[in-house]
Formats: C-alpha cells, structure tokens, sequence
C-alpha cells in the first residue's frame, strides 16, 4: 500500500509564490493596458474595408447606369441635339428608341415666297423649277459679277417669285428657256435660263421707280420681257410670249397694259404689277402702260411719261 505525498512547509511556500507571481504578472497587463491600449483590429478593419469599397463600386456602376439611360429621355424631350450641342451620348438614341426625324433633322433651307396669283407662272413652270432657278440665279450673280456688291443680293428666302414665263431666243441670245423675275426688299432681278443653265441676268437695287415721282412705274430694264434683238427687228420669231413689270404705290387698284393689239389686266402683287400675253405679229411699239385709282380715275398713262421708251429700238 503507497503512501500518499506528504506537503512540507516548503512546497507551501512555492506554490504561494507562484500564485504571487500569477497575480502579478496579471496586475502589471492589466497596468499596462491601461497605458498603451491594445493594437487595432487589423482583420476586422480590411474586412469593413472591404465591404465599403465594395458598396462604393455598386453604387457607382448604379450611376453609370442611370447615365447610360438618361440621354435616350433626354433625346426625346429636346428633339435630338435641339441645337444645342448635345455631348456624344445625347447625340444618338439607344436602339429602342424612335427613329422620327427631329423638326430640326428634318428642317431644309427656306425657299422664296410665292406669287399672289397662279397665273404669274405661266408656260406650265412650277413654282419649284422657278425656285430651283431663282437659287442658280444668286449663285450667278455671286460669282460672275466682280462690282461691289454682288454679295448683297441675299438668299432665295429674301425674294419672291414674281413672274416666270418661257423666253424666246434671238440672234443676241440663241435657245430658248426660261424668264424669272423676283423680287426682294432691295432688288430686283431678271435671269434668263437655257437648258437649266443661267445665260444672262440683269440686277435693280435702290431706287427702281424711275426719273420722276408717279404713282406706277414700269421697270426701265423690263424690255427683255416683251422686245427680241435689235438684230432680228421686223423678223421676231412669233408667237412670243412677253411679259411687263414695274412698281406701284397704294393708291393705284387698277393696271392695264396694251401690246401688239391686247389688253392684260395685270396682277397687283405687294406694289408691283405684272401682266402677261402672246404675241402673233411683229409690232413696233412698247406696251402701253395705264394705272387707276379705286374710284376708276386714270392716275398714270406711260404715253405722258418722259422716262418710258414708248418705241422699240
């Protein structure tokens, strides 16, 4: 039978030690917590880091997205670029939305305004050929006249067509085609037009009434309209078709002219008048040009006017 470990006095001392020791050592980490806190949390702040970045990117991919979706609202509402200069995105709709041309895509250059009546485009010249000349005709004008100037004559939109009829060639000016005469706040012009192609053309500015204060006024350079060349004189290739214009003020409402045995009531078209026929014979004289008030009194006969040429040449 063993005997059981007897403790001395000794042993007792040693393990009281070592529990004062213990007790020690766990006073001093307690002290020196207390002076120097223990390290950061390394694991758990790169994991927090983590998780924020990652919530950062998701809301910034949830941006790209509502811009990536907000230009195909934006197109609809302003019409495309609206002029307005509209950044790449905005510039073309995504692939569902609508293709309808915006009023701004669809938009073409303003053309010249029309005749007040139908009747000032004869020879069956439509407005759009009268046009469509009018425009080669500016463009004439630019680049074959050198006078100071020329770059006045404006865009068609400044004009209004105001007669276009079929022109007669002559030994000056051979083949036949095409009169235009339109009319803006400071010109007026007559181009003559072969084969769509401008042959000759003749500018007014400025004051184009004439020598003297009248209440009509027919065009000084208006005689292309209705005469053939001097060369061909007594030889005109007929039937002819001619045409007259020239101003008017407010108090005349009645205009006639007078050619080769004829008489035209002419249109009243925003201060000019215009009138029309065909000639079947050779004739020497002029058009005779009359202008009445509303009450029917003759206020202008070119008979008495000293600037009209009432002979052909």
């Amino acid at each position: 039978m063993s005997e059981e470990p007897r403790t001395t006095e000794e042993d007792q001392d040693g393990e009281g030690m070592r529990d004062f020791e213990e007790r020690l050592r766990r006073l001093l980490a307690e002290d020196a917590y207390a002076f120097h806190p223990a390290p950061a949390p390394y694991p758990v702040i790169r994991r927090r880091g983590v998780l924020e970045r990652r919530r950062r990117l998701a809301v910034a991919g949830l941006a790209l997205a509502v811009l990536a979706v907000a230009p195909v609202g934006a197109y609809a509402w302003a019409g495309g670029s609206g002029g307005r200069g509209a950044g790449p995105a905005a510039a073309k709709p995504s692939a569902g939305a609508s293709r309808t041309p915006s009023p701004t895509a669809a938009a073409t250059p303003a053309g010249p305004g029309r005749p007040a009546t139908p009747g000032q485009l004869l020879d069956g010249i439509t407005f759009e050929q009268a046009a469509d000349g009018l425009a080669k005709c500016l463009v004439y004008g630019r680049e074959g006249d050198t006078t100071a100037g020329a770059e006045s004559l404006g865009v068609p939109a400044d004009y209004r067509i105001l007669l276009a009829q079929r022109s007669t060639g002559d030994s000056n000016s051979p083949g036949d085609g095409r009169f235009l005469v339109a009319v803006s706040s400071s010109y007026r012009l007559i181009c003559k037009l072969v084969d769509g192609a401008v042959t000759a053309m003749n500018t007014s500015g400025g004051a184009l009434s004439g020598d003297g204060p009248g209440p009509v006024f027919p065009d000084m350079n208006g005689g292309k309209l209705y005469q053939q060349s001097l060369l061909d004189s007594g030889h005109w290739k007929l039937p002819f078709r001619w045409g007259a214009v020239g101003t008017v003020e407010p108090s005349v409402a009645k205009v006639t002219v007078s050619y080769g045995g004829a008489t035209a009531r002419a249109v009243l078209d925003h201060g000019w008048f215009v009138a029309a026929g065909e000639l079947d014979r050779q004739v020497t004289a002029a058009p005779h040009v009359k202008g009445y008030d509303s009450s029917g009194k003759l206020v202008y006969d070119s008979d008495h006017d000293p600037s009209y040429q009432r002979t052909l040449p």
